[in-house]
C-alpha cells in the first residue's frame, strides 16, 4: 500500500563531477529544467548536492559589493560564511552543500517528504547501500501520488485495508472515491475497529481526505473508559 521511494524517483540523472565548471553547472541546471544537481566521485558516490541557491549567492554578493563598497563582503563573511564561501566558488566542489542529504530507494515516499521537510530541500539524492547514486526524487515527483485515479486508490483500499489489515469483518463496509477523497460507509462490529478502518484509510497513497459515514454496534470505546 505505501509507495517507496523508487516507485516514484527519476532514474535518468542529470550529474556533475567535483571539478565542474560554475557556467557548466548553472548550464545542466537550465537545460535539465531542475533546481538542484548531484556532484559525483569517480566511483558514483554522491559528495554533494548544488541548487540555484547555491549559484545566485555569487549574484547576491557581487550586487552588495556594489552597493555598499569593499567593506561588505567582510560583514557578510563574518554574518553568512558559508553564503559568502559559495559565493566565492569556481567549481561543484565549492558550491555544493556537502554532506547530501539522501534516501535510500526502498524507504517510503512519506519519510522522503518528511527528509525534504526537515532539511528545507526540494530534491532528494537516491542511493544505495554504498552510497551511490540510483535516482532523484523531487518535490513534484511526491504531488504525483495524489494524482492517482479513484479506481486504484479505491481498491487499496478494498483489497488492503478492508481486505487484510483489518483483523475484522467488513462486508458490510461500502467504498467510495471521488477525486482522492474516500468515503466509508455501513457498519462495523465495534466502534475501535470503525476508527482503525478510517484511519488506515487514510494513510493510502493518493487519499485527499477521508469522510468516515461508519456506524457500529458495539461501542467499545464508551465500555473501556467505564
Amino acid at each position: 500500500m505505501r509507495m517507496t521511494v523508487a516507485d516514484v524517483m527519476t532514474t535518468e540523472v542529470v550529474t556533475v563531477a567535483a571539478t565542474t565548471p560554475f557556467k557548466d553547472v548553472a548550464a545542466a541546471l537550465v537545460s535539465g529544467g531542475i533546481g538542484a544537481v548531484p556532484v559525483l566521485d569517480d566511483d558514483r558516490h554522491v559528495i554533494g548536492m548544488v541548487s540555484e541557491t547555491d549559484l545566485l549567492h555569487k549574484e547576491e554578493f557581487r550586487e552588495q559589493y556594489h552597493r555598499e563598497g569593499y567593506r561588505s563582503p567582510l560583514r557578510a563573511r563574518l554574518r553568512h560564511p558559508k553564503a559568502r564561501r559559495k559565493a566565492a566558488g569556481a567549481t561543484a566542489a565549492e558550491l555544493m552543500t556537502s554532506p547530501a542529504v539522501t534516501v535510500f530507494a526502498e524507504a517510503t515516499a512519506v519519510k522522503a517528504a518528511r527528509l525534504m521537510e526537515a532539511h528545507d530541500v526540494g530534491r532528494l539524492a537516491v542511493v544505495d547501500y554504498n552510497g551511490r547514486l540510483v535516482g532523484v526524487v523531487s518535490r513534484r515527483d511526491l504531488v504525483k501520488l495524489f494524482l492517482r485515479p479513484d479506481e486504484e486508490i479505491a481498491a487499496d483500499v478494498r483489497d488492503d485495508v478492508l481486505g487484510r489489515r483489518l483483523w475484522a469483518d467488513t462486508d458490510a463496509v461500502q467504498v467510495r472515491v471521488c477525486r482522492g477523497v474516500v468515503t466509508l460507509s455501513g457498519w462495523m462490529e465495534r466502534r475501535t475497529e470503525a476508527a482503525f478502518a478510517v484511519r488506515m484509510t487514510g494513510g493510502v497513497n493518493g487519499v485527499v481526505d477521508v469522510l468516515d459515514e461508519l456506524t457500529w454496534k458495539q461501542d467499545d470505546v464508551d465500555r473501556r473508559r467505564t
